[in-house]
């Protein structure tokens, strides 16, 4: 799913487009969850005829900064939008497939922007697409100020704590540390495969609790925080242009053949990849690398903490610990459930049945 670097890449693809075009009209699709607290009548009313002046960016979260009175749209991806740019193919999470097509209306298009620059008369349309229907659009007066922004963690590129405030912001949670990376209330932007490429370059274990790690291991997770999300963001997301050595190019598949030369390690030996699910979410991580170390105790008391509006935002990634639903992992369908529960009561009727005939 999109993380900080596909939505930062969304980001200058719209200020490239549209900044300082007028917004002259937008089409929508109805779609009560997308939209959210408001109508698609509602968003287009709301931001037509209004220039944009500015894109900005907090976590996974982008809004319009628009000239005049009124609010703004503030946009999430969630787990499959993405953005398409009429004439050109949409650009994909990973890598764009050989059948995206640039037919126009996209499918699965929840909003177009029709736009024009008033000084040269250049237009321009930019679509908002969804497939799964798991992100959101809203429209907030203060988007900085206000939810879901408001309620988000540092962002490893627009505000990365120092050392010494991040050190006891880790210490004092007894979860596993991927499970944190991932919580958007602690590092927002930061989704599975940014959290595993942190944790492999800071050679910590995914399952390692956040208050058993060391000064130095604090040190590392700090330092590759800040350096994954920049080294990504600097070549647009382009996962083609990562580096090699990377988690990335490697993480994929669970063991399946890929393009890719296989992961070594600096002594020349292949690296084994392992796969856990920590916090909800499948992860991926260096056996010789990422050691698993003593656990200190776990306290006897947890807080039980939903944090929904995280959730709402992000199905895929804003997983807390305490949550047992992994999209990556299939879970057994209704009716296997239900054919699971009746086998005691079928094995009871059957015996009962034979001592009725003898």
């Amino acid at each position: 799913m999109p993380e900080l670097p596909e939505v930062e890449r969304a980001v200058k693809q719209i200020k490239r487009l549209a900044l300082n075009k007028t917004i002259q009209r937008v089409e929508t699709t109805e779609d009560n969850i997308i939209f959210s607290g408001i109508t698609h009548e509602d968003f287009a009313n709301e931001i037509t005829g209004r220039k944009i002046t500015g894109v900005k960016r907090y976590g996974k979260s982008f809004y319009l900064e628009l000239d005049g009175q009124g609010k703004l749209p503030v946009l999430h991806f969630g787990m499959t939008g993405m953005l398409q740019v009429k004439g050109e193919k949409p650009m994909y999470y990973k890598e764009t497939p050989k059948s995206a097509s640039t037919d126009w209306p996209p499918r699965f298009m929840k909003f177009i922007l029709h736009m024009r620059d008033e000084r040269t008369q250049a237009t321009a349309e930019i679509a908002f697409m969804d497939a799964r229907r798991l992100g959101k659009i809203r429209l907030r007066a203060c988007p900085d100020k206000e939810a879901p922004i408001s309620e988000l963690g540092f962002d490893p590129i627009l505000c990365m704590p120092s050392l010494e405030v991040f050190e006891p912001l880790v210490m004092k949670r007894s979860c596993p540390i991927k499970a944190l990376l991932l919580d958007q209330s602690f590092s927002a932007g930061v989704g599975n495969w940014v959290a595993d490429e942190i944790l492999y370059h800071s050679r910590i274990h995914p399952e390692q609790r956040c208050n058993t790690l060391t000064t130095t291991q604090i040190g590392n997770l700090h330092q590759f925080t800040k350096f994954v999300c920049e080294t990504a963001v600097s070549v647009d997301a382009d996962a083609t242009k990562f580096p090699e050595d990377w988690l990335f190019k490697h993480r994929w598949g669970k063991g399946k053949k890929t393009n890719a030369d296989p992961l070594k390690l600096v002594s020349g030996d292949l690296a084994t990849i392992k796969w856990v699910t920590v916090g909800g979410r499948t992860s991926a991580y260096v056996a010789e690398l990422q050691q698993l170390t003593s656990q200190a105790p776990v306290p006897l008391i947890k807080k039980r903490t939903t944090r929904s509006h995280l959730l709402e935002e992000d199905s895929e990634s804003d997983l807390s610990v305490l949550t047992d639903s992994d999209p990556e992992v299939s879970q057994p369908s209704s009716k296997k459930r239900k054919k699971a529960a009746a086998e005691p009561r079928k094995i009871k009727s059957k015996l009962q049945r034979k001592q009725n005939t003898k």
